[in-house]
């Protein structure tokens, strides 16, 4: 760890800790409420795949038809897992120029398929150089402003089918827009390049600068034939099933979070689960949402007791030993006689208190060493909450009083 993260790591504790511990149950506190709150995300969409039907693709028109056998067709939709291969939608066209499929074609590796993204990142370095100086402080602020990524995406209008029936008189229309969900694609290309630098590279390395030294291209695409799950609303257009994403539910396609990255391990282990492999997913998240808003609310709400009972004890012994102190002064007031005998003598105008103007100046404040109050004012400053001296406005401990020799 470096210097510049210790010192981060540093202050974030101090901030953390502060008024013993407020802020970290403060924050703890957020982290359970945010738990909560998915977790009764999570068990709705728990009861939704529950209760959703998984058919086939065949079997899609006898759940989505009316029960009283009209004709009339379903423009609601209804929840449904629905399992198949991907196909291009070219495919089942009754137009004689779609007798061959219009599907994409992967530039790099020549797999075909209905979606292709391709990534290029560009990966940076860093020297210090002999004027990198300024580089520790755009590290903080502009680093996450800069684009270091690029991305394309095609597709082609797709759909659902069972396998081993040709032709395709039953299948389900995919419909993407408005999915917020994570695509289940596959990586068929992967390759690292180096760049080669340039008099400007030099340049930006002397002066502390970022410079590029790779540029990662990266392509995945959703191919034919892959075997994925739909979880859905569907319904009948025009006499055709149609399934667009419902963004209350966790999975679309494949069955993938929808806070999960398009990781490609990820993608391979989770893109063929079943209704059964859902509901345990999602269950089981549930079960961990549940308790850590349970543990980190019960952490916070410890760490704020402990805090309250804290601070309130302090402000009590505060309270406490300012009446006491003000107390002392009373009695000390009480049981000076030159105090009471005060104001009868003729003073100078150089000599007079400099709050009331009547006394004498007595007393000089610790630690500034100012005399320029009489003993009885001076009592009162340090009676104040925060005393600070008249003249220099410097905090004051106390006061001590001046004799002329």
């Amino acid at each position: 760890m470096s210097i510049h993260e210790q010192t981060a790591a540093a202050i974030l504790a101090q901030g953390a800790l502060a008024a013993d511990g407020v802020f970290l149950g403060l924050a703890l506190a957020y982290v359970a409420v945010r738990s909560i709150i998915k977790f009764t995300d999570a068990s709705s969409a728990l009861k939704k795949v529950k209760d959703s039907p998984s058919v086939r693709v065949s079997d899609l028109r006898s759940v989505l038809s009316p029960s009283d056998g009209s004709d009339s067709s379903s423009e609601e939709g209804k929840l449904v897992i629905v399992r198949g291969f991907v196909e291009a939608k070219s495919a089942v066209d009754g137009n004689w120029k779609h007798l061959r499929p219009n599907v994409l074609v992967s530039h790099e590796s020549g797999d075909r398929g209905v979606i292709i993204r391709r990534t290029q990142t560009c990966i940076y370095n860093e020297w210090r150089g002999f004027f990198g100086w300024t580089s520790d402080l755009r590290s903080v602020f502009t680093r996450s402003w800069k684009q270091k990524e690029s991305t394309s995406l095609r597709m082609v209008p797709f759909i659902l089918v069972e396998s081993g029936k040709w032709p395709q008189n039953d299948y389900l229309i995919v419909n993407m827009d408005g999915s917020r969900h994570p695509l289940p694609l596959v990586t068929v290309f992967h390759q690292l390049q180096p760049i080669t630098p340039s008099p400007y590279t030099f340049l930006q390395a002397l002066f502390g600068h970022d410079y590029p030294v790779g540029l990662l291209d990266e392509e995945k695409i959703l191919p034919l034939g892959k075997d994925i799950s739909a979880v859905g609303i569907c319904s009948l257009r025009d006499g055709v099933a149609e399934i667009k994403s419902c963004n209350d539910l966790p999975y679309f396609l494949g069955g993938i979070w929808l806070a999960v990255r398009n990781e490609c391990m990820t993608i391979k282990a989770r893109s063929d689960m079943t209704k059964d492999q859902m509901v345990v997913d999602i269950a089981l998240r549930t079960k961990i949402l549940f308790w850590s808003g349970i543990v980190f609310g019960a952490f916070s709400i410890g760490i704020l007791g402990y805090a309250a009972v804290r601070n309130w004890n302090r402000w009590k012994a505060r309270r406490q030993q300012r009446q006491a102190q003000q107390q002392n002064n009373l009695a000390r007031e009480d049981a000076d006689p030159e105090i009471a005998a005060e104001g009868t003598e003729e003073i100078p105008d150089g000599e007079l208190c400099v709050i009331c103007l009547t006394r004498r100046r007595r007393s000089a404040f610790v630690p500034c060493g100012h005399l320029v109050c009489c003993q009885r004012c001076a009592l009162s400053v340090e009676r104040d909450l925060a005393p600070k001296c008249p003249v220099c406005r410097q905090s004051i401990r106390t006061s001590v009083r001046i004799y002329d020799s």
